[in-house]
C-alpha cells in the first residue's frame, strides 16, 4: 500500500536532546502548537491532554486536537484509538514540517464528543493552515479505488475528490467497501483530518484528509446518471467534453540551468532546491547560466514542477557544483531526514555493466555497490544522424553526472528503496575513473615467451567470452524480470492495453530497438509504428487462439537493407505466444464473470446478481435514506407447458417472457430470473408502492398477447408480489421473504378469480 505521509510526519531530523532542553514539561497543546522547528530541534519532553479526531493504528498514525490547536503524534504501540477518545500524551517534540510529537506513553482518559469540524476551502488545505484539524470540505467524488495492505485489519478506500480550487485525496477507512461506487460523482461534504503529500525534500506536493469512516462522506446530491449508464463516446471524440477554468496564477523563480531539453523540459536548481519545468521553448539555453523562468505550479504523483515555462537567460555563467552521493543516498528515502535529491545535479560511480543504443536515447546500466541504477543520454530532437555513442567498454568503472530523476515518483514511501535514474546532459557526463581489469599479457610474454603467449591468448579470448556471456546474462536477466512482470500483470488487474504495450516494448528490445506493434483483431493498434512502413522490412507473426482464428497480429519493422536475422522469427513468435495468453485470459475473466452473474438460458441477471444489487442498495440506503422495490413474479402453469409441448418449448416461453418484460423496464431496473419459472425485479427508485405498481402494470401487459413458437400457441399469465423498503422489510431476506408472500396470495387469487392479480 503507498502509504500517504501526514503533513506533520516527514521529519527533518532526529535531533539530540542537549544542554538547552528545558527542565520542565510543556503541559497543553496551545503551548506546543506556538513551537518552532527551532525550538522543536531541542527534543523538548512534553505531556498534554487533548482528543483524538483520527487515528490508524497499524501505521502509527494519530491527530490530537484540543479547541483550535491540533499536533500530530507517533504513537509508541500500534493499538489504535477511537475518534473522541481523550488521552494524555507524554513524548518529547521533533522538527518537520512542523514540529510533531514522538509519543513515548499515551493513556485513555475517557471518551468524549469529537471536536466540530471546520468549514476548509482548498487554499487553506495546500497552505497547510488547518494541518491536523478535524474539517470538512464540500467537493465532488472523482474516483474511488480500494487499497489493499497486508498489515491492514480493515478495508479502506482513496477517493479522488475536487473541489473549487483544485484536486485532492481522502484516505477512507470503509470497512465495508458496498455502495462507495455510487458516491461517484455525488456532491458531498467530507470530515477528516488534513494532512499533506511531499516529494523526497519535503516540500509540499498535494493534500490528504484522513477519514474515519463512511458515516463521515454526507451526500448533498447524488450524482444526476450513473457513471455506468451514460452514453458511449467514441474513443476519438473523448477530448469533445473537456472542459477546465484553471485561475492558478503565474510565479516566478530564479536559478542555474543544469539540464535542458529542447521543447520538453529544464532543470533549475538553487542551493539544496531544485524544480522540473516543463517548457516549449527550442531556444538555445547554456547549462550553467542563471534564469529566471515564469510558469505555472503543478503536483503530480509526489512531484513538484512549473508547466508552460517561460525562460530569461540571465547570461550570467554562475555553473552549479555536482554533489557527490552514493546509491543509498538517492534511492533510499526517509521521512527523519528531508535530504533528498530529486532533480539535483549529482555525480555517481557505478561500473558499466549493459548498455543499449535505442531510437531516442542511449541507456547505460551501471552497478553501484550491488545496486543497479541507469544513466540515460536522450538524442536531440530533430537531428537527422545520431551521434556515435560514448565508447565505454564493460566493466569498467565509471563517474556519472546529471539530473536524479525517479522512475516512479509515487512509489515514494517512507523508509524505502525507490528506483532512479541519472539524465546526462552530454557524453562529457561519463567519465571513465578505472578499465576493466585485464591480466598482464605484456609480462607474461617476457618471461615466459612464446608457449605463455599461447595461454595469454587464451586468457584473452576467456576475457572476450566471458565479457559477452556477461552482457548477454545481464540483458537476459533484464528480459526475464520484464517477462515475468508481464506474467503478474497478465494474471492482476492492468488492462489489456496496458499488458500489450509491455509485450510490443519487450519484443522491441530484444530486436534492439526495431519498431514493434500489435493489431488486435477487432480492436486497437498498440505500440510504436512508424510513420513510413515502405521503408522498411516488416514481418509479421500471428497470434495463435486456442481454437478458431487467429486473435490479431504481431509485427516488426527492420532497416529494408539489413540482413534478416534467425532470432527475428523466434522472438516474435515467444511475443505472440505473450499476446494470445493475455488475450485470452482477459477474454476467459470477462466470460467467467459474466457466467457468474447472468443467467445463461435468458441472458438476464442471476440471482447470485441481484442479492449482490440487492445487499449495495441496502448499505447505500443507510447512508442516504432512501426507498426501492422488489418485484416477485412466479409464471403461471408452467409445468403444464413442459409437460405438453417439450422442454424446448419451455425454454422458448422462458427466454420470450425475460425478453418482453426486460423491455417493459427503465434502464436503472434490473430483472433476474431466479431459477425455474421464478423472476424478480429490483427498482432501484421509488416514493412509494403506487409508483411500484406501475412497473407491475407494465409487467403483466407482457402477458396480453399470446406466445407463439413453431405450432403452438401459448396465452400465459403470471401472479406478482411486491415488497417495498424499509416498510416491507430492512434486510435482505425480509425483502425476498415478503416480495414472495405476495407472490404467493396472488396465485391463490389467481385460483378463485379469472385474470392477473397481484397481491403484497
Amino acid at each position: 500500500m503507498k502509504l500517504i505521509i501526514p503533513a506533520l510526519t516527514i521529519a527533518l531530523g532526529l535531533a539530540t536532546v542537549g544542554a538547552e532542553t528545558p527542565v520542565s514539561n510543556l503541559m497543553t497543546l496551545s503551548a506546543i502548537h506556538a513551537l518552532s522547528n527551532e525550538d522543536a530541534r531541542k527534543g523538548q519532553k512534553v505531556e498534554f491532554e487533548g482528543t483524538v479526531v483520527y487515528s490508524r493504528g497499524y501505521e502509527n498514525l494519530l491527530f490530537v486536537q484540543d479547541g483550535q490547536n491540533a499536533i500530530f503524534v507517533r504513537p509508541p504501540q500500534t493499538d489504535g484509538f477511537t475518534p473522541g477518545d481523550r488521552v494524555l500524551v507524554h513524548g518529547r517534540m521533533l522538527a518537520s514540517f512542523r514540529p510533531l510529537v514522538i509519543g513515548e506513553a499515551i493513556s485513555l482518559l475517557g471518551h468524549g464528543t469529537v471536536p466540530t469540524a471546520m468549514p476548509a476551502t482548498f487554499d487553506e488545505l495546500i497552505r497547510a493552515q488547518l494541518d491536523c484539524r478535524l474539517v470538512t470540505v464540500h467537493a465532488v467524488v472523482r474516483a474511488i479505488d480500494p487499497v489493499v495492505s497486508p498489515i491492514a485489519p480493515v478495508r479502506s478506500a482513496r477517493l479522488q475528490l475536487v473541489t473549487e480550487g483544485g484536486h485532492f485525496e481522502a484516505n477512507l477507512d470503509a470497512g465495508n467497501s458496498q455502495g462507495l461506487s455510487d458516491l461517484l460523482d455525488a456532491e458531498v461534504e467530507i470530515t477528516g483530518a488534513a494532512a499533506g503529500k511531499f516529494d523526497d525534500k519535503m516540500q509540499q506536493t498535494g493534500v490528504v484528509l484522513y477519514v474515519s469512516s463512511i458515516r463521515d462522506i454526507r451526500v448533498i446530491k447524488k450524482a444526476s446518471k450513473s457513471p455506468w449508464l451514460l452514453p458511449v463516446t467514441p474513443m476519438d471524440q473523448v477530448l469533445g467534453v473537456y472542459h477546465a477554468n484553471d485561475l492558478t496564477p503565474r510565479v516566478r523563480v530564479q536559478g542555474t540551468i543544469t539540464y535542458y531539453q529542447p521543447g520538453s523540459a529544464i532543470v533549475l536548481q538553487d542551493g539544496s532546491k531544485s524544480l522540473w519545468i516543463e517548457t516549449h521553448s527550442r531556444e538555445r539555453l547554456p547549462i550553467g547560466d542563471l534564469a529566471d523562468v515564469t510558469g505555472f505550479p503543478d503536483a503530480h504523483d509526489r512531484r513538484l514542477i512549473l508547466t508552460d515555462g517561460e525562460i530569461h537567460d540571465r547570461a550570467v555563467f554562475q555553473p552549479i557544483k555536482p554533489q557527490a552521493t552514493t546509491w543509498h543516498q538517492l534511492g533510499y528515502w526517509s521521512s527523519d531526514s528531508p535530504e533528498g535529491h530529486m532533480y539535483d545535479l549529482v555525480s555517481v560511480e557505478g561500473k558499466v555493466e549493459a548498455k543499449v543504443r535505442e531510437a531516442s536515447e542511449d541507456e547505460y546500466v551501471l552497478n553501484a555497490d550491488g545496486r543497479l541504477f541507469t544513466a540515460i543520454y536522450r538524442h536531440p530532437q530533430g537531428s537527422s544522424e545520431l551521434p556515435s555513442m560514448a565508447h565505454i567498454e564493460l566493466g569498467s568503472k565509471v563517474r556519472v553526472t546529471g539530473i536524479c530523476v525517479m522512475v516512479q515518483a509515487n512509489s515514494i514511501n517512507p523508509g524505502e528503496e525507490v528506483p532512479f535514474n541519472i539524465l546526462l546532459r552530454s557524453y562529457d557526463d561519463i567519465a571513465v575513473i578505472a578499465n576493466p581489469t585485464l591480466l598482464s599479457v605484456r609480462n607474461l610474454l617476457v618471461v615466459v615467451g612464446f608457449l605463455l603467449l599461447i595461454v595469454a591468448a587464451g586468457a584473452v579470448r576467456t576475457l572476450i567470452v566471458d565479457g559477452r556471456v556477461r552482457r548477454e546474462s545481464v540483458r537476459s536477466a533484464y528480459i526475464e524480470r520484464r517477462r515475468s512482470k508481464i506474467l503478474e500483470d497478465v494474471n492482476g488487474t492492468r488492462s489489456l492495453v496496458e499488458i500489450m504495450e509491455e509485450i510490443t516494448e519487450l519484443v522491441s528490445f530484444r530486436l534492439h530497438g526495431s519498431p514493434c506493434w500489435c493489431q488486435i483483431k477487432d480492436g486497437a493498434q498498440i505500440g510504436n509504428t512508424p510513420s513510413k512502413l515502405s521503408s522498411f522490412r516488416v514481418f509479421e507473426e500471428l497470434i495463435p487462439a486456442r481454437s478458431g482464428q487467429p486473435l490479431g497480429r504481431l509485427c516488426a519493422a527492420f532497416d529494408a537493407l539489413a540482413k534478416p536475422v534467425e532470432t527475428e522469427s523466434e522472438i516474435l513468435s515467444n511475443g505472440a505466444a505473450l499476446a494470445a495468453l493475455a488475450i485470452e485470459n482477459r477474454r476467459l475473466y470477462s466470460d467467467l464473470r459474466h457466467r457468474s452473474e447472468f443467467d445463461q438460458l435468458t441472458e438476464i441477471h442471476n440471482r447470485f446478481s441481484l442479492e449482490k444489487h440487492l445487499d449495495a442498495l441496502i448499505d447505500q440506503a443507510q447512508v442516504v435514506p432512501s426507498k426501492f422495490a422488489l418485484i416477485y413474479i412466479d409464471l403461471d402453469r408452467f409445468k403444464l407447458v413442459n409437460d405438453q409441448y417439450g422442454h424446448r418449448v419451455g425454454d422458448l416461453y422462458l427466454r420470450a417472457v425475460a425478453h418482453r418484460m426486460k423491455r417493459q423496464l427503465r434502464g436503472e431496473d434490473l430483472i433476474a430470473r431466479l431459477g425455474g419459472d421464478e423472476f424478480a425485479v429490483l427498482v432501484p427508485q421509488v416514493q412509494s408502492s403506487a409508483d411500484a405498481m406501475e412497473i407491475v402494470k407494465r409487467l403483466e401487459s407482457c402477458f396480453v398477447e399470446p406466445f407463439v413458437f413453431d405450432d403452438c400457441t401459448l396465452r400465459g399469465s403470471a401472479s406478482l408480489g411486491i415488497a417495498v423498503f424499509p416498510e416491507d422489510g430492512t434486510s435482505k431476506d425480509a425483502l425476498l421473504t415478503s416480495s414472495d408472500a405476495g407472490m404467493y396470495v396472488s396465485k391463490h387469487s389467481r385460483k378463485r378469480h379469472a385474470g392477473i392479480s397481484v397481491g403484497r
